[in-house]
């Protein structure tokens, strides 16, 4: 596979529909601007309507604006809604608005935040939009994970919504495994339909506003070291780009940084924790994430 895959390297997307959540600043918003600069039909569906109007005023190309908060259901089909009347059908879903490190807190609908918001959002949005995508050949949702799906890592099933306890560093582990393990569930169940592809991608450790919320201890130290450490927001979209629109992208692949520890570089296949591919603990987190959002799929 090609070991400089770069912005240059990303296929014509002409006549493509592309859907990105948290798309005003950061890897979203490079991950919108260069699939419309390659011709793509951008839709950046953002939280905040007036960032995300002087976002889409920075990119050239066909990019209009959808209100969505990934911390209220509500929002969620109502976006859903907005996007179905205004596109017969879409060719890219890419769920990567997230929150990291957050204080203890809860959406709207009181699933604690990086949980609801990192994962049973994009789950939630993702069966609302699915049947736009499945038609299309081709089409694909790509989740932006992390590594930090490595770290202190599990689903808590005793405890989801870490009401008895809570950590944040493992709150943020649980949700970005649960990307994973949702992007592989998702692609066992596309399959037979042969048309549209779940991938994942992570971004390394990129320099944006993501890592706010981070304890002082990693924070501080991080902001010294981060010419170092970090790389652009532009480099670390294209993990997510590649798992977008490469030809040879297959079902349930996972992409990130090529360099060895995975924080920085061009994209490249990587691979995930054992605890990610755990088919069981797959399936009891679906069947949960339909329950707590009252999305079922239309997967047969």
């Amino acid at each position: 596979m090609n070991d400089t895959w770069n912005e240059h390297s990303i296929p014509d997307q002409q006549g493509r529909v592309a859907v990105v959540t948290g798309a005003n600043t950061g890897l979203g918003f490079e991950t919108a601007r260069m699939l419309a600069a390659r011709g793509a039909a951008v839709v950046l569906a953002v939280r905040d309507l007036q960032k995300g109007k002087q976002a889409a005023a920075r990119i050239a190309g066909d990019v209009t604006v959808q209100a969505l908060d990934m911390t209220s259901l509500d929002s969620i089909r109502s976006a859903a809604d907005s996007i179905r009347a205004a596109h017969p059908s879409i060719d890219l879903l890419i769920n990567n608005a997230g929150v990291m490190y957050t204080p203890k807190g809860t959406t709207v609908d009181g699933f604690e935040l990086q949980f609801g918001t990192n994962h049973l959002g994009h789950f939630a949005l993702t069966g609302l939009l699915l049947d736009l995508l499945l038609p299309v050949p081709g089409s694909r949702v790509v989740t932006v994970s992390s590594t930090g799906h490595r770290i202190r890592a599990a689903i808590h099933f005793d405890d989801l919504q870490w009401e008895r306890s809570y950590n944040r560093v493992a709150a943020y582990g649980q949700a970005k495994l649960a990307n994973l393990m949702f992007t592989y569930e998702l692609q066992r169940r596309l399959a037979p339909y042969g048309t549209t592809i779940a991938a994942a991608a992570h971004p390394g450790v990129s320099n944006t506003e993501l890592a706010r919320n981070a304890p002082a201890a990693i924070r501080i130290p991080f902001s010294w070291l981060a010419p170092l450490l970090t790389q652009k927001p532009e480099m670390g979209a294209l993990p997510t780009l590649r798992a977008a629109t490469d030809p040879d992208v297959a079902g349930g692949q996972y992409y990130g940084p090529g360099n060895r520890t995975q924080t920085r570089g061009y994209p490249k296949l990587v691979t995930s924790s054992p605890a990610s591919h755990d088919v069981a603990v797959q399936q009891r987190l679906w069947t949960i994430s339909e329950e707590l959002t009252g999305v079922k799929f239309p997967l047969g």
